[in-house]
């Protein structure tokens, strides 16, 4: 969600609780027999609407900070699968296994296992019968990058001669990264899945077509201008208050 719509959902709250305050002006006159819109409802609608803002901003903090951690863990997994390689490369290892190795660091690094063919080469492999389906073989989510380094690291866990002297390159080691790399993947998961709920439950508060704020603050401008009459100078400064749904 963008920040022009965050920030028009906060514009939203200050005026209730601007509109809020010029109602507790009137004093005993406000009277009014929806419950929704009685002064004690408008308060407590005013302080939920409030909770829920700072709600969304906490959550919205703390999932920037969660995808944060995970690009710094993740951004030197490219290189590190390249070395991981090369360490393959180096032990005495069937062929077949090197094959392997070089599959999932392709995979890491988004490589084609062929070039892209131009759209004139598929036009005349087209014209000459033969068929052609280039699927996309970039998997850079870190859903994929993190299942792509789990089978490297299987695959290492098979080559007894898999032994380097590089601390980071170990298994051990970096069995201990996969884990870490997982978790920072889970926490940016669970992060936005509260931010999301978080922001569903603002919306409800705001803009619910029965209880939400917008529909209260209508509701109210109603009352005062039956109240006090439309050419009233109160019903012209609750008027002034403006509101508008945002889209969510």
């Amino acid at each position: 969600m963008s920040k022009n719509n965050d920030g028009g959902h906060d514009k939203n709250v200050v005026n209730f609780e601007s509109m809020t305050t010029i109602i507790t002006g009137y004093g005993a006159v406000y009277n009014p027999s929806n419950k929704k819109i009685q002064l004690s409802s408008l308060a407590e609608k005013a302080v939920a609407a409030r909770t829920t803002i700072g709600q969304v901003n906490d959550f919205s903090a703390k999932n920037s900070d969660a995808i944060a951690l995970r690009d710094r863990a993740f951004e030197p997994l490219k290189k590190l699968s390249t070395r991981i390689l090369n360490a393959v490369k180096a032990s005495d290892v069937p062929q077949q296994v090197i094959d392997n190795a070089i599959t999932q660091n392709r995979r890491m690094q988004g490589q084609r296992a062929s070039a892209r063919l131009s759209e004139e080469e598929k036009q005349k492999l087209a014209a000459s019968g033969t068929v052609v389906n280039q699927v996309s073989s970039a998997q850079l989510s870190y859903d994929n990058q993190i299942d792509t380094f789990d089978k490297q690291l299987k695959v290492l866990a098979t080559i007894p001669s898999y032994a380097p002297n590089e601390t980071e390159l170990q298994l051990p080691t970096l069995t201990a990264l996969y884990n870490d790399l997982l978790q920072k993947n889970r926490d940016v998961v669970a992060k936005t899945a509260e931010l999301s709920t978080a922001r569903l439950n603002r919306n409800k508060t705001l803009y619910d077509p029965e209880t939400g704020i917008v529909a209260l603050a209508l509701d109210s401008k109603n009352y005062v201008k039956s109240l006090f009459g439309a050419g009233s100078p109160e019903y012209r400064q609750i008027s002034g208050v403006k509101f508008r749904t945002v889209k969510t």
